[in-house]
This record gives C-alpha cells, structure tokens and sequence, in this order.
C-alpha cells in the first residue's frame, strides 16, 4: 500500500485469491452434505439437520472471541496472519473427515469433524475480512479489495457448480463400460471407492474436498508471504462488552446489519426453492446444473459493473438498484409455464448479474462503518464489525432455510412425490417468487436511506488521521 491509500493491483488480486476455495466448500455444505449423509450414509434426516444446526450454532460463541482476539493479538507475523495459518489445517482437517468419512460414520463423528471445520473456518474467514477492509482507508479502494475477493467467490462457487458434471459425466461413462484410460484412472483413484466410480453424493464431495485441499494452502501461504497488514491504528482499548455497546449506539451499522439480515434472509429463501421450482414448475430437472453455471458465470461478469456504478452513485445506491433488478428478474418469473427453458435462463441469468452486488457492497459498506466506530471510540474493532456482521449471516441463512422448507410444508407440498396438484404448485410459485421479493424491497427501504456516503466516510477518515497525528507528535514531546 502507498502512503496516499492506493492499492497495487498485485496486492488486490493476491488477497482476494482466498475467497476461491472458500466459497468452494461453503456451497457443497448446503446442497450435497444431506443427500449424502441421508442417503449413502444412512442417517436419519432429522436427527442430521439437528447435528448440523447445532453445530452451527457453536459460531455464536466462537465468531465475537475470535473476532476480538484478533483485533488485539500482537505478533511477529501481525495480528490476523496467525489466525489464518492456524485455522487452515484445522479447516481442512474437518473438511476431509466429514466430505470423505471413513467406514461406520455416524451422528457423532459428523458432529465433531463439523464444529471443528467450522471453528477452522472461522479462524481464517473473521480475520481474513477483517485485514481486507483494513488493507486502505479509502473509500473507493475499499471496494475494489472487496470486489477482488468477491469476484474470486464466485470462481469458486462456478467451480463448485462444475464440479458435479464433470464427476457425474465420468461416472456416466464408467457406468457405460468406459472403464479405460489414464483420466478414467486418476477419477477413480481420486473419487471414486473400490475401483468403481458411482453417480452417488460421495465422489462429488470427494471430488469438492480435493479442490479445497489444494487450493487453500496455496492461496492462505501466497496471502501471508505476499501482503502486509495494516498497523493496528487503535489508540485505547475497551472491554468487548463494552465494544458490543458502542456497536448497538451506531447507527449506520444498526442499518446495514438490519439490510443485511433482511437480503440474505430473502436469498436464503429462495435459494432453499430454487431446486423444487426448476424440477416441478418449469420442469428442466436435466438443465438446473447448467442454469447454475450460468448463474455464477455471469455473476462474474456483473463484477465490474457494479464496482463502477457504486463509484458513480454510492453503494448502498448501487445496492438498490440489485435489489430492484432481481425483484423484476424474479416476479418475471411468475408468469413462466412448464418447458420455457430460454425465458427462465434469462431472467435466472439476471439473478445471477445482481449477485456479485450482493456478495460485495455490503462487506464494503461495513469497512466504511468502521472508520465511524474508530473516530468515535478511539479503537481500530474491525474483527469484531466483522464477527457481528457474519453471526447476522449465519442467522439470517437459518430463518431463509427454515422459513421457506417449512411453509412449503405447511401447504402440502411433497418433495419426494413425483406428481403434485395444481394447488401445489401454485403455492411452490407464490413461495418462490412473493416470498424473497417482500423481503428484497423491505431491505431496499432500508438501503435508500443510509447516510454513510463516500463524502462523509472520506471527511472521517481525515479526521481520524488528523487526531491520531496530534496523539503521535504529542508522545514524541512528551
């Protein structure tokens, strides 16, 4: 970083790089981990999903102590350097146990290896966002470091989608007597289990569980070896409970959270319907696969985008105009009938266009939120901005998920059935579409009137490094 704020585009790139296989196992955890245990395993499916949220649950107590452990641990590396060198082994550790478990694997042996990962991926994830947002002080630079690492999660998550045609394609040919060949050869040997390569769960996970083991290492060391921290600009410290305080008596954090915990309730949402409404409504179960790909692959695309037009308007203004396009792309939907593949790959695709403004806007706009804090309480708290930022998450991914299985149920919808009434689907459409567009417009209410502008942010940021001059020449008198 230059002493005027300004980013290399070598450091931008290199930080970034971490959020690919981060993002990697994060969409395997939701889509294939159940079927897999459910089905292969032969867990009971309730008994599962209690596991899983319990262990969930544990970042309630791990997320804000890491969070502020991090802002205050002092070391020779810096202060978030550790914690991702630390939380690597354990996070990769915990992934192969519960993506490739071993014979006779239960309820307990997933509820163990899970926590652990998920403990090891809170120990790289909190810091690692933490030490983004403190990489420049500037509001625009702010962006594109988020931008950066966006952009390489939807990498991820277009690798994740990919993935599973190409296990499943090779386990086509294998079961067709293509049993030859070097590439055939090193598929079995990598995902595949007594010689056979299946079109079951296993060798996706195992195949997602590969990905990560090689690129996370690699992207954490480059990371560490590459990019420098920030000083710790901190002047005094505070207890965090009285940290917790000061975050409640802000009021454009109270905004964001609030915005965040709606948007990503509504994601989750329809995320948790999006399967359902391709294979029943508009019938292109063969072709959910590929509308993912184009999902994630355009998102890329709407990158840079959205990083200009939040220059040109303001975030939480660009933010609006995502929220307000992915409503139209979705109430569009309302009106699709059974086998209108092109129409619905359009508006999906649109979807897709709006999510990477989703993905980092808000991250960018917390950074902003921190310089408030500093210039108010005289501490540099950005793990624990960030530590309250992903238990909204996290909290807000639950109640999407919960909230929308359940109503599904509620209304009688079967989703093991092959053939549903009228009724049924009916109420799956008004689900899919009603349900996360009440939920995007109640955020862009929220976002329209946020007052952190890039004008306001750059007056605080002046007056931060102003006093901390005046705190710096007065220790060298004294």
């Amino acid at each position: 970083m230059t002493q005027t704020g300004v980013l290399k585009r070598s450091t931008i790139l290199i930080h970034g790089s971490v959020g690919m296989p981060l993002a990697i196992i994060g969409y395997p955890l939701v889509v294939y981990l159940p079927p897999f245990y459910a089905q292969e395993i032969g867990l009971n499916m309730g008994l599962m999903a209690l596991v899983l949220v319990l262990a969930r649950m544990s970042d309630v107590i791990t997320d804000p102590l890491i969070g502020t452990l991090s802002d205050r641990w002092q070391t020779r590396l810096g202060r978030r350097k550790p914690w991702l060198l630390m939380g690597t082994p354990l996070m990769l550790l915990g992934t192969v146990m519960i993506f490739m478990p071993p014979d006779g694997a239960g309820l307990g042996h997933l509820l163990l290896w899970t926590v652990l990962m998920y403990l090891g991926w809170t120990m790289v994830t909190l810091p690692y966002g933490a030490w983004g947002a403190e990489l420049s002080p500037l509001y625009h630079q702010r962006s594109r470091v988020t931008a950066s690492r966006e952009g390489y999660v939807l990498i991820g998550l277009f690798l994740a989608a990919l993935a599973p045609a190409i296990v499943q394609s090779m386990a086509a040919r294998f079961a067709a007597g293509e049993t030859d060949g070097a590439l055939m050869s090193f598929m079995i040997w990598l995902v595949g289990s007594d010689g056979q390569l299946s079109m079951g769960y296993g060798p996706i996970l195992a195949g997602m569980g590969w990905m990560l083991l090689l690129m996370l290492p690699v992207t954490v060391l480059l990371v560490v070896l590459f990019v420098k921290e920030a000083p710790a600009r901190s002047i005094q410290r505070t207890e965090w409970k009285k940290g917790l305080r000061v975050l409640k008596n802000n009021g454009p954090f109270k905004r964001m959270m609030l915005m965040l915990l709606i948007v990503i309730t509504g994601e989750s949402f329809r995320n948790a319907l999006s399967v359902f409404f391709m294979q029943h409504v508009i019938q292109i179960q063969a072709q959910i696969g590929m509308m993912y790909l184009l999902y994630f692959g355009v998102g890329i695309l709407g990158i840079p985008f959205w990083l200009l037009l939040g220059k040109q308007i303001g975030k939480h203004k660009a933010f609006c105009v995502a929220v307000g396009v992915s409503s139209a792309s979705i109430l569009g939907m309302f009106f699709l009938q059974a086998g209108q593949l092109v129409p619905f790959a359009i508006m999906f695709a649109l979807k897709g266009f709006c999510f990477a403004a989703f993905q980092f806007l808000p991250l960018s706009m917390l950074a902003d939120i921190v310089d408030l804090d500093t210039a108010r309480s005289k501490e540099h708290r950005t793990g624990l901005f960030f530590a309250m930022s992903g238990m909204a998450q996290k909290l807000a991914m639950a109640i999407g998920l919960g909230l929308s299985l359940g109503l599904l149920a509620l209304v009688g919808f079967d989703a093991q059935a092959t053939t549903h009434s009228a009724d049924q689907l009916l109420a799956l459409r008004v689900l899919y579409i009603l349900g996360p567009v009440s939920l995007y417009m109640a955020a862009f209410a929220i976002a329209w009137r946020y007052p952190l502008t890039s004008e306001r942010q750059e007056r605080i940021n002046q007056w931060v490094i102003r006093r901390n001059a005046r705190v710096e020449m007065a220790a060298r008198t004294n």
